[in-house]
């Protein structure tokens, strides 16, 4: 294996926060489409059927509407963030890290939920989400939802899922006789410092972290010395979700946090390798279908936006990528998903997860938190070995 670290970082001037978000007019009535829809999405939740037939929820979209779908893949939140700057997007799938910042730098419009008809059908425990809901102004529809789980090799661990997170934070035998030294992996954004947090709610309980988002200097201190030790063991940070498997087939790579994604593509393979939700918890993302505020083709945006949330679609995504639905409806009669999809993704655990949310200065839980600006240069600092 290479032990090398190597990063694949490409971090982004961060949007500050602005003191009072003003909304903008959300659109009135519904006209025809335009012909065309431009969104930036992660990878796997916009398919049209050609990585597996089975998988299509594009083509019927387009031949009902006219709308022509084109995708623009990107890996980390702070790319989304840049992509929705730069401009000429319609929408974004945005987590919660990245939402709240799209509101606040104006860079996503408000939308009209009555022109959503499925929108009394979206999870109540999602409908007005803090992470896209702003003085009671939502700016997107919720798509779909899930954790960050401790991925890991069956053979490494004798086929017995590792309890504690401690084996990608601490240096350690691993069941198989070998060190976990250069077979860890971390995640390629700054909003990982929070898994480093909540690993330390646990693990130094004095510390007083009560929210891994909220973080005060002694905390976020904490924090990124673990960090600082984790990287001694790390092959390489991932973000793309390709090279991650890439990495677990052909680089010796055991444990890491990964997506069901991931987990799920390598054991329909018949890879060695299963997923677990640590003793200490789990961070998430529960993300957000956003429109830009220049979008050309808003009509277009709008009917997605309705299409994203049939059952069907809701199912065959999460069927896919290993999320939980934002419609409870597609928990039942997803061939692909199976009744028992939502059970299986975590349907139950929703208050299990800190979901990703960008940090800001003025916080719930202290006086005074680390903003996000300083979660990204350290983070990069931590990475290249400051």
């Amino acid at each position: 294996m290479k032990t090398i670290l190597k990063s694949c970082t490409a971090m982004t001037a961060v949007l500050s926060f602005a003191t009072q978000t003003i909304a903008a007019e959300p659109l009135k009535e519904l006209g025809p489409g335009e012909g065309a829809l431009s969104i930036v999405a992660w990878a796997g939740y916009i398919e049209r059927g050609e990585t597996d037939p089975a998988y299509d929820w594009v083509s019927k979209f387009e031949e009902e509407t006219g709308c022509k779908v084109s995708v623009k893949t990107a890996a980390t939140s702070d790319e989304m963030v840049a992509l929705m700057n730069e401009g000429g997007f319609d929408l974004v799938t945005a987590s919660g890290d990245a939402s709240l910042r799209l509101v606040a730098g104006k860079r996503v419009q408000p939308i009209n939920t009555a022109l959503i008809p499925s929108w009394s059908t979206i999870d109540e425990r999602l409908q007005n989400a803090p992470w896209h809901t702003v003085d009671g102004v939502h700016y997107g529809t919720p798509y779909v939802w899930g954790a960050n789980v401790l991925m890991y090799n069956t053979d490494a661990f004798k086929g017995e899922a590792p309890k504690s997170w401690n084996v990608v934070f601490e240096e350690m035998t691993l069941p198989d006789g070998k060190s976990n030294a250069g077979r860890v992996q971390a995640y390629d954004g700054p909003i990982y410092v929070a898994d480093a947090a909540l690993y330390l709610m646990t693990h130094k309980p004095e510390l007083g972290i009560k929210d891994p988002y909220e973080l005060n200097e002694d905390q976020y201190k904490a924090a990124l010395d673990l960090l600082r030790g984790q990287r001694k063991l790390v092959g390489r940070y991932w973000h793309d979700a390709m090279i991650q498997i890439d990495d677990f087939k052909n680089e010796g790579v055991v444990a890491s946090g990964s997506w069901p994604f991931q987990v799920n593509l390598m054991k329909a393979e018949g890879a060695k390798i299963e997923s677990t939700f640590p003793e200490e918890g789990v961070t998430g993302w529960a993300d957000t279908t956003m429109l830009h505020v220049d979008s050309e083709h808003p009509n277009c945006a709008y009917m997605w936006m309705e299409h994203s949330l049939a059952p069907k679609v809701q199912g065959d995504v999460s069927a896919w990528f290993g999320t939980v639905p934002s419609v409870p409806a597609a928990c039942k009669g997803n061939e692909l998903f199976t009744d028992e999809g939502c059970t299986t993704n975590g349907y139950d655990d929703f208050e299990k997860i800190s979901f990703w949310r960008t940090p800001t200065s003025k916080c719930e839980s202290q006086s005074e938190c680390v903003p996000y600006h300083r979660w990204v240069s350290d983070y990069i600092g931590v990475i290249g070995g400051r």
